[in-house]
């Protein structure tokens, strides 16, 4: 018996592919992989968020609060999931702070749209409320503002950790202080004459094992995690040659056999070799370079001629590194060993070999141009501890880049939500129309963020988001929670204050995200490529 054709949508696509629509389908099934994102990061947000064990598809293992790592690191597969990790990924890129706000809050949208979508409304009328909704609260952010925030001293280090502890306490909670003021002094000493032209990449991190963060220090400069090549050990205003292909005999490219009769001249062939890489060495010192950096091996015969020339050498194998040292230094890397051009060299203040818990790092410093770098020297007893030390710092300074550009501050410790909260839902009372209930859902998402910050700490969510509207409503608009001792209290006295954009990016693309996968209806998937499988015969070939 014939199978039966198919018809419809089944006959104009290929076999195999998936067609889902409608709300139930399509929209719902969107919001229910968006909601479980949501519900992984959210217990990681906030100072007292919990750590995530993620395991990567190259078996390593990440220990993090950090939302971004953590949604980068989990691979996700969903096509509308991947819609919020992609908002979450552009905050991080923009403003390098707010990850998890993002999911979480895009998590929270969705959720309180799925009730109105059972309630009857079209997803439509829900993103028009949103849309109206996010413009309302640009205005109110606006009025949120500290006065006389709007210009700071970038080089004024209170006002720079004022600005900074929030971002830094969110990932790790009871060192911020310690943290914020190494994060600081290492921001303001690579600051540009024009703070906008600021580089995220002109602040290091060295990680050392071992002691423990009140170890750790800022050098101006670069640290590299390995010991000088040979003896010299130190060199002050020193011009520096860059090769990156090392520094050794240079194997030719064609192979050839010599026939030596005696010893006189294999003792000749051996002195030849000799003259030559003493002639290349003789040439790079004589060029008034002090200092060889190798991207590669260094041969023993060459850095017998380097000690003998006082050149001090230094290997640095990766190449990103390399590239890093070149910026600093001003050098250009060349290939071949040969005589550099005095142009090519690049110049150090001082570099030198020092000891820093047990580990022998190279120190390279240089005061002299715009091209400087700071380096902040992590310690800590575990590579877990480090890594997440180095995913605060990171944090920091991207917050110190986003307060060159624009420096207004908002309440933090969920002051500003409920306040938008209280005027979103005025707000919605005066709209006409169905949107008037996705604009009071909007509001009423904003009770996610005091909720989650007081359940992550172990405090009742209900008083506190009751007490808060309650302090809100007579008036006291800066009155946030203080998760320590569980009470609500003014900000201005816990010196917890939010970057206005880091606020108005997160928000923005959170609403962004949600309205984008409220408006997808239906979903179809071709069916999967379907390359030769292993083990099959070759094309063209008929198994026996």
């Amino acid at each position: 018996m014939q199978s039966l054709s198919p018809y419809g949508i089944q006959a104009m696509l290929k076999e195999g592919h998936k067609h889902l629509s409608g709300l139930d389908e399509a929209v719902l099934k969107n919001i229910d992989a968006c909601k479980e994102l949501s519900a992984i990061t959210r217990t990681s947000l906030g100072p007292n968020g919990m750590n995530k064990m993620v395991i990567n598809h190259l078996d390593k293992l990440f220990v993090t609060n950090d939302a971004a790592t953590i949604v980068n690191e989990l691979e996700v597969q969903h096509p509308a999931a991947k819609i919020l990790v992609l908002a979450a990924r552009a905050q991080q890129e923009e403003i390098g702070d707010g990850a998890n706000l993002v999911i979480s809050f895009a998590g929270e949208l969705l959720e309180m749209a799925e009730g109105l979508i059972r309630m009857g409304l079209h997803p439509s009328e829900i993103i028009s409320g949103y849309n109206k909704a996010i413009n309302k609260i640009v205005e109110i952010l606006d009025e949120l503002v500290e006065q006389g925030s709007d210009s700071m001293d970038v080089r004024n280090k209170d006002e720079v950790v004022l600005r900074m502890r929030a971002a830094v306490a969110s990932k790790q909670f009871g060192l911020e202080d310690i943290l914020c003021q190494l994060i600081a002094d290492a921001c303001i000493q690579v600051c540009p004459k024009n703070p906008a032209n600021f580089n995220v990449d002109n602040v290091r991190v060295a990680k050392l094992v071992g002691g423990g963060l009140h170890n750790s220090t800022v050098v101006r400069g670069m640290v590299l995690k390995n010991d000088a090549v040979g003896s010299i050990k130190r060199a002050e205003k020193a011009k520096i040659a860059v090769f990156v292909g090392g520094i050794d005999t240079s194997a030719t490219e064609t192979k050839g056999t010599v026939l030596i009769h005696s010893a006189e001249q294999l003792e000749n062939y051996a002195k030849t070799e000799e003259a030559k890489v003493e002639e290349l060495i003789k040439a790079v010192a004589d060029s008034g370079a002090k200092v060889i950096v190798s991207g590669a091996a260094v041969g023993d015969m060459a850095l017998h001629f380097c000690e003998r020339y006082k050149l001090m050498v230094l290997k640095i194998s990766s190449k990103f590194e390399l590239r890093r040292f070149c910026r600093t230094t001003g050098a250009v890397a060349l290939l071949k060993l040969s005589q550099p051009n005095p142009d090519e060299l690049g110049y150090a203040d001082f570099i030198s070999v020092e000891e820093l818990g047990g580990v022998r790092v190279t120190v390279v410093k240089n005061e002299e141009g715009g091209n400087s770098v700071a380096t902040v020297v992590l310690r800590g007893s575990t590579d877990s501890i480090l890594d997440d030390l180095e995913r605060a710092v990171d944090d920091g300074v991207n917050t110190y880049k986003a307060m060159c550009r624009d420096s207004r501050i908002i309440p933090g410790a969920a002051a500003s939500e409920i306040e938008l909260a209280k005027k979103l839902k005025e707000f919605s009372l005066k709209e006409t129309g169905l949107d008037q209930y996705a604009i009071a859902k909007f509001s009423e998402s904003f009770e996610m963020i005091p909720r989650t910050l007081s359940e992550n700490a172990g405090l009742n969510a209900m008083e506190i988001i009751s007490s808060l509207y309650a302090e809100h409503a007579s008036g006291k608009t800066k009155v946030g929670i203080d998760l320590e001792n569980g009470i609500c209290k003014d900000v201005t006295e816990m010196k917890i204050w939010d970057l206005y954009v880091t606020k108005y990016f997160a928000l923005k693309y959170a609403a962004d995200a949600a309205s984008t996968v409220l408006r997808v209806d239906q979903i179809i998937m071709a069916k999967p490529a379907g390359g030769p499988r292993r083990g099959d015969p070759p094309a063209g070939m008929d198994e026996d």
